[in-house]
C-alpha cells in the first residue's frame, strides 16, 4: 500500500533519512517541524500514519499525541512515536499519551520500512481518514 505519512520532527537530518527510506517504497512523506504545526497539518490533510518525535519545540510529542487523539476524525490513524527517548518507562508513557507504537532512534534503515508497513496495515482499508 502506498501511503501518505506525516512526520512531526524538528531535526532535518532525521526527516530526510525517514523520507528517503519511505519514498523509496512509494510513500509520500509530509513534514511538520514542531508539535503545533503537526497538529494543524493533521487536522487539515488526510494521512494514513503519523510519525511523532517526542522532544519537539512548541509542544512536545506527548501533548501532540493527546491532542490528536481528542480529534474524532484522527482517532483511527496510527501514531508512532519515533524517538531517541529510550529510558525505562518511555515506551509506556508514549502509549499512554495515545501513540499506537514506538520505534527507537537511531532507526535501522534495513528494517524501518517493514516496521512502518506493519503499522500501515492497521489503517482501515488503506484510505486516508476523513
Amino acid at each position: 500500500m502506498k501511503a501518505k505519512i506525516l512526520y512531526i520532527e524538528d531535526n532535518e537530518q532525521n526527516f530526510y533519512l525517514v523520507q528517503f527510506i519511505l519514498t523509496a517504497k512509494g510513500h509520500q512523506v509530509s513534514w511538520a517541524r514542531d508539535g503545533q504545526s503537526g497538529v494543524e497539518m493533521a487536522g487539515r490533510e488526510r494521512f494514513h500514519l503519523i510519525l511523532l518525535d517526542i522532544q519537539l519545540p512548541v509542544r512536545n510529542g506527548y501533548l501532540v499525541a493527546q491532542e490528536l487523539r481528542r480529534n474524532p476524525a484522527l482517532a483511527s490513524i496510527p501514531i508512532v512515536a519515533l524517538t531517541s527517548y529510550a529510558m525505562a518507562g518511555d515506551r509506556e508513557k508514549a502509549l499512554a499519551a495515545g501513540c499506537s507504537g514506538y520505534i527507537e532512534k537511531p532507526i535501522n534503515p534495513a528494517t524501518f520500512a517493514e516496521q512502518i508497513e506493519r503499522f500501515l496495515a492497521k489503517t482501515q482499508e488503506g484510505s486516508p481518514q476523513p
